[in-house]
Parts: C-alpha cells; structure tokens; sequence
C-alpha cells in the first residue's frame, strides 16, 4: 500500500500544542509517512529551541526550516517572512508531501502556505474563519483560507465564515478546537511537582500571564505592557505571577525585557520562562486564579477548566468567548477591575456550567480521520469561489 505523504508544518510552542494530537494519530497511522517541519521558534535559542520539546514528545524532525531573524521591526518581520519561502521552496521540493497541514495565522505559516500554492501541492488548514482585528494575523489567516483546499474549523460561525470567504462547504469541517483535545489528554501536575520543575512557587495564588505584541497598534505594545505592570503593582503581595514570554513578533523582544525588568523589580513574586512546555503550561492553567493577557489558549483553553480569563486590550477581539472570559481596555484601571473580579470569591463558582464554544474534545480524531480519506485528486487545485446565495429583492 503506498502511504499518503502528510507533511505538518510547525513554528511555535503554542501551536504545536494544538496539533500535538493531530500528529500523533498520524504517527501512529498504517496509511500515513508523516513528515514535520520545524520553523521559526521551534529552532531559536532566544525563545527556548522548543524543537527539543517535539523530539522529546517521540517525533521525527524531518526538515528544519530557518526563518526567524533577530530583528523584530516590521521590516525584519517582513525578511523573515521571505527567508521562510525560500526554505520552504525548497523543503517541499524534496519532500514531495501529497498535502501539507498548517495551522493558524503567523507569517512563518504564511510562508509555508505560499510556497505549497505555487507548488501545486494540497494544503489544510486549521483555526481558519476567526477574527483578532488587533493584530495582522487577522490578513494571514483569512489569506491562507484562500489557498487552501480543505478547511478544519473550531464553531459554526467560523465555518460560515470561510464559506462567506468562497470557499466549498463540502470542504469545511466543524471539528472543534484542538486545544480541547490537549486538556482532556493531559495529566496534569500537582502543584508541588509544578513548583519543582518550573522553579518557582506556585503552591499560592498567581496568575499566569502571556502577553504578546499588538501588530496593527502603532507603538503601543510596550505601553500595554506597561499599564499592565501598573495593574500588578496594586495587587496583594500574597499574589505571584507566571509570565511566559511573548512571540517573535514586532516589538516581542521589546516586551521580552520590559518583563525581565518587571521580574527584578518583584524578585519572589514574579519569574518568566521562555518555554514552559505544554504539560507545565497546561498544569498551570490548572492550578493559577485567573489567567491574563492577550494569548489565545485564555479564550481557546481556560474556559474548558473553568479557569477564569482576563483579556486584555484588542489582540482577540472578535473571536468567541466563554462566559469565564472578562474583556478590558489596556489601561491599569480597567485592568486591575477586571483582575478583581477574576479574583473575587464569587466569580469562580459561577463558571461551573462555563460551556466553552470550542466543544467538548474529539477535534484531533475528526481531523485525521478526514485527512486520511479526502480525494487528493490534481483537480483539487483548481478552485472555484464558492458564491453565497443572492436573495431575491
């Protein structure tokens, strides 16, 4: 039997999370020669070479494809996203993969998606059809939807997004969030083996905090984060904060050291770790009072813990939300508001029936089981725009 070629593309610890089951159901696979390619942090010193994580999860590296620079201006990001073509041009020209999979929205993705385009090569996508208006990966991913051919999407309403974009309904699929799947199938860390390994103590109230950069804010990502400070100051010294460092976006290395700042400044309260890996970053999910910032695993994840969630300023603005997910204004008022009632004794119990919009778990399995089936055949990549149905005035 001739194996169907599946190549994964993988650039980031946060999502490498979400495919980390979707990969191990086509590692296990008879009909599957699975093929992964690591790109942009995954092979950075400077934000943890998570690469290693992968390999130490059982996985195969089969191509790495460099293409971070260290630059984080718009312009270096706009390098990097070249250099990533050029690797990926030729990594897909050796591979010959029959499909490539690619999740979510960042430019080293976006790289990968063009170079399968002009390779006549099929692409599935997942986590198309959502909206975070505060940051360009909103443009990356509504692009990537059109070059793709099949479609894995997290809830209805992003499903008739993506068909509102053109695309076939018969090649949208509602499977649920893979996120849920990394939940159900964890087993987490108590609190005393948490604190072991991270190094720092989280037997008492923190909060776990990513914070990553506002792409389509002129200069502001570095006075979020500051008014974000302001906030923490005014807490209760009993409470301590997990930061996990923010993505190699414009302005992260900025934000990088503004946190290493913070964590000298509240020495015993505060630590910062550049890659905790999925089993401690999901245990301390499990564990802290609320989690903050503006990351999507506080809107993805949480709520399937009822774990509150502080989002702050417009990164994920427009994407579904749980009832366990309290919205703010980036300023230190707003902020430290919506920590109090994350916080408060009241709020937690009421999240006991939280249903989180991302389903209850199963989206990996769905996954694969489409993927291993669908018709490869060449006219796949002739597409054609899907027009919605015109009412009659």
């Amino acid at each position: 039997m001739v194996k169907r070629k599946i190549c994964v593309v993988t650039g980031t610890r946060a999502e490498y999370g979400l495919l980390r089951f979707v990969l191990e159901n086509l590692k296990n696979s008879d009909e599957v020669s699975l093929q992964i390619v690591a790109t942009g942090m995954h092979l950075s010193p400077e934000f943890g070479l998570t690469v290693k994580e992968i390999e130490a999860d059982g996985f195969t590296i089969t191509k790495r494809v460099e293409s971070l620079l260290s630059s984080d201006t718009p312009t270096g990001i706009a390098k990097s996203t070249g250099l990533g073509m050029i690797g990926f041009a030729d990594a897909f020209a050796e591979l010959q993969p029959d499909l490539i999979v690619l999740l979510g929205d960042r430019f080293e993705i976006l790289s990968a998606a063009v170079c399968a385009l002009y390779g006549r090569i099929p692409l599935a996508h997942l986590h198309g059809g959502e909206t975070t208006e505060g940051a360009f990966d909103e443009g990356i991913r509504h692009a990537i939807t059109k070059m793709a051919h099949f479609h894995f999407v997290a809830a209805e309403a992003y499903r008739d997004r993506v068909i509102q974009l053109g695309e076939d309904p018969d090649r949208v699929f509602q499977v649920g969030g893979t996120g849920v799947d990394a939940l159900k199938k964890t087993r987490f860390l108590g609190r005393e083996e948490l604190t072991e390994r991270v190094g720092f103590d989280l037997r008492g109230r923190f909060l776990l905090i990513t914070y990553h950069p506002v792409t389509l804010e002129h200069a502001s990502s570095a006075e979020q984060v500051e008014e974000l400070f302001r906030a923490l100051r005014q807490l209760d010294e009993e409470v301590t904060f997990l930061f996990t460092m923010p993505n190699a976006d414009t302005d992260g290395r900025v934000m990088m050291q503004m946190i290493e700042t913070f964590v000298e400044e509240m020495a015993g309260r505060a630590f910062a770790s550049v890659s905790l890996g999925q089993r401690n970053y999901l245990s301390a999910m499990k564990h802290c009072v609320a989690v903050v910032g503006n990351s999507s695993s506080g809107l993805l994840e949480a709520p399937t813990l009822r774990v509150p969630t502080v989002n702050i300023g417009d990164r994920q603005k427009g994407r579904l939300m749980a009832e366990s997910v309290i919205s703010c204004e980036p300023d230190a008022t707003a902020i430290f508001k919506a920590l109090g009632l994350a916080m408060s004794s009241g709020f937690k119990p009421t999240l006991e029936g939280t249903h989180s919009p991302y389903g209850e778990g199963g989206a990996s399995d769905r996954i694969t089981e489409i993927l291993l089936k669908v018709d490869l055949d060449p006219s796949l990549l002739k597409k054609r725009f899907y027009d919605l149905p015109v009412a009659k005035r």
